[in-house]
């Protein structure tokens, strides 16, 4: 537990006592999430991905799922139907993906890559594998045991969409 800062002495972060926030796993989630999204911005640099969640997802599974409908992708990132429409939106404007109408349903969109999303998805996909780098003090079996954990509850909360079991 951190100590008391002496009175007059300046409180640095790293002496702040949690309190109630050191048991609490969404709190380290959420301030994890923020640290790991500005270094992977950070690493983006200038690519039209850069700022904003649920691009570089849409991006990768659409590369993985060409045809894939933006439902789905909305289901695996957690995002109503009128923020996903922005995503799409701006990342057409961007020319890095098209929408067709599905071939099995008149009434659905299919998404693809265009040429341009294809390249980037590369770039991203390389920048992606490397965000291990910013867990470089965490031990190989501890980063493996956290990862196995959190895709564990993921994958739970996705099957239940997106309403923690």
């Amino acid at each position: 537990m951190a100590e008391k800062a002496e009175m007059g002495e300046a409180l640095r972060a790293e002496n702040v006592d949690l309190g109630v926030l050191d048991s609490t796993l969404s709190f380290f989630i959420r301030s994890i999430n923020v640290a790991v999204t500005r270094d992977l911005n950070d690493r983006l640099g200038g690519l039209d991905l850069a700022r904003g969640t649920g691009k570089i997802t849409t991006l990768l599974l659409v590369e993985n799922h060409p045809g894939i409908r933006p439902s789905v992708i909305a289901d695996v990132i957690f995002k109503d139907r009128s923020a996903m429409g922005r995503i799409l939106e701006d990342m057409t404007e961007a020319g890095l993906i098209r929408r067709e109408v599905a071939e099995s349903d008149q009434r659905a969109q299919a998404l693809f890559l265009t040429d341009k999303g294809a390249e980037l998805a590369i770039t991203v996909r390389d920048i992606v594998r490397q965000s291990r780098a910013f867990f470089a003090g965490v031990d190989d079996a501890d980063y493996a045991e956290v990862l196995r954990l959190l895709r564990k509850i993921y994958w739970r909360v996705v099957a239940s969409k997106g309403i923690a079991a």
